[in-house]
């Protein structure tokens, strides 16, 4: 199963992104997604779990916090801020999380952290990433996309 991992799109899909999103089993969506419109574009492509940021402010009432879910095996907990995970995290196997801008990829006290960083609009002088996982059988493969940004 293949799922795409972003964050922060901050109200913009590029290109670059939807060419990953149409072999995707699966989205997940750290936050700061901006807009309904976004949400509705990343439903066409693949079943979307996502979480609230804080940027998304009245149109998001329903979307949640935070989020656990399970596909292929590996449980991911999902929230938008780091500082907002809590210190137990039993039964999860991947915790995703964006806010930064900075792509994170590491294996801390049995857990795999992952931050996409961000695919929206660039800010911060941060590269422009997501990234992709394959996910089978309980075990997980993750690729970081680096989306080249235009200098104006």
């Amino acid at each position: 199963m293949k799922i795409a991992i972003l964050s922060d799109t901050h109200g913009l899909l590029r290109p670059e992104v939807l060419e990953h999103l149409k072999d995707a089993d699966a989205i997940l969506h750290g936050g700061d997604i901006n807009k309904q419109s976004i949400v509705d574009q990343l439903r066409q492509y693949a079943p979307l779990y996502v979480v609230r940021g804080n940027n998304d402010k009245e149109w998001a009432q329903d979307i949640p916090h935070d989020l656990t879910v399970t596909l292929g095996g590996v449980r991911f907990y999902m929230v938008h801020n780091q500082k907002e995970i809590p210190a137990e995290l039993s039964g999860a196997d991947v915790v995703v999380f964006g806010h930064s801008h900075k792509y994170v990829q590491e294996e801390r006290n049995g857990l795999l952290w992952l931050n996409p960083g961000s695919c929206g609009p660039r800010r911060f002088h941060q590269e422009i990433t997501m990234m992709t996982a394959q996910v089978s059988h309980g075990q997980i493969q993750v690729e970081k996309i680096v989306i080249p940004h235009q200098v104006k």
